[in-house]
């Protein structure tokens, strides 16, 4: 068997491995369960409130924007986040040691964040349609897009993650980058609303991104035909959200590797100890 392959195979082994003992481990999946019961809160408070001169519930308006930013943000960050960590406690150097190592170690953490991700997308969902009458009535179209959106969304946004996080040199400054990233990107990208309302120029910078199209995709499969009047040119586009999406998966998919296996080269077993040293300082 060719190497690169067996190592991504046992990647997808571990991946599934550390998935299912962070499921046994609240403590593991913490940040997932926070954000996830976080948007669940937001739907109940929103439920019984409606869209003025609609039918329409808050909630109902929401949920598509909590759906892809619930996705953007459990990838980029779920990434950034284990990444600088497992820098700092030697698993990567130890990862770095094996053939393809590297290879297995991203395979192995995209496929535990991805299904952190997806399961955190099935109880919002599941949610959803308890609290929120409304989205019965995506059938099975609007549901098959909601699926298609998030895997893609997925691929779009985890290698910029693996990217994001191995820039950082400490897991303060990976939470630091990546939460002004992230940030800065949602402000602008009207993941809640359409763009219509912000500047051109903005518009603009914003349809340069995933998380604009994460946020019309999941629109166009929950929201009612009508509601589309409000976006730019009165149209979902379907087929640019798709291509916006897979352009930012090929990018990632092929920047991420040599630049993963560029900080890896710079570890070493000195450079840990010392960071491990400033970290106690810190603490002491």
């Amino acid at each position: 068997m060719n190497p690169a392959v067996h190592a991504a195979r046992l990647g997808l082994s571990r991946g599934w491995i550390e998935f299912r003992h962070a499921l046994a481990n609240p403590q593991e999946i913490g940040f997932t369960l926070v954000t996830t019961f976080a948007f669940i809160a937001v739907i109940y408070f929103q439920r019984d409130a409606r869209i003025p001169g609609t039918d329409l519930s808050l909630a109902a308006a929401t949920m598509p924007g909590i759906l892809g930013l619930g996705v953007a943000f459990n990838s980029l960050m779920g990434v950034v986040g284990s990444l600088a960590v497992e820098r700092e406690d030697g698993t990567l150097l130890r990862a770095k040691a094996l053939p393809h190592g590297m290879l297995g170690y991203l395979v192995g953490r995209v496929t535990s964040v991805s299904l952190g991700a997806l399961g955190s997308l099935v109880v919002v969902v599941a949610a959803g349609l308890i609290l929120v009458p409304e989205l019965r009535a995506a059938g099975a179209g609007g549901w098959l897009t909601v699926f298609w959106v998030a895997l893609l969304g997925l691929a779009a946004t985890l290698p910029w993650g693996a990217v994001i996080g191995s820039l950082a040199t400490n897991p303060q400054t990976a939470a630091g980058l990546s939460m002004l990233v992230f940030g800065g990107l949602t402000s602008i990208s009207g993941i809640f609303y359409p763009i219509t309302a912000l500047a051109g120029w903005l518009q603009g910078v914003a349809q340069a991104f995933p998380i604009y199209w994460l946020g019309l995709g999941m629109r166009s499969a929950l929201l009612p035909d009508a509601a589309v009047a409000a976006e730019l040119g009165g149209s979902w586009r379907p087929l640019p959200t798709f291509g916006v999406l897979l352009a930012w998966t090929v990018a990632g998919l092929v920047l991420a590797p040599p630049i993963l296996r560029r900080m890896a080269r710079r570890e070493s077993g000195s450079l840990m100890q010392a960071r491990r040293d400033r970290a106690l300082q810190r603490i002491g």
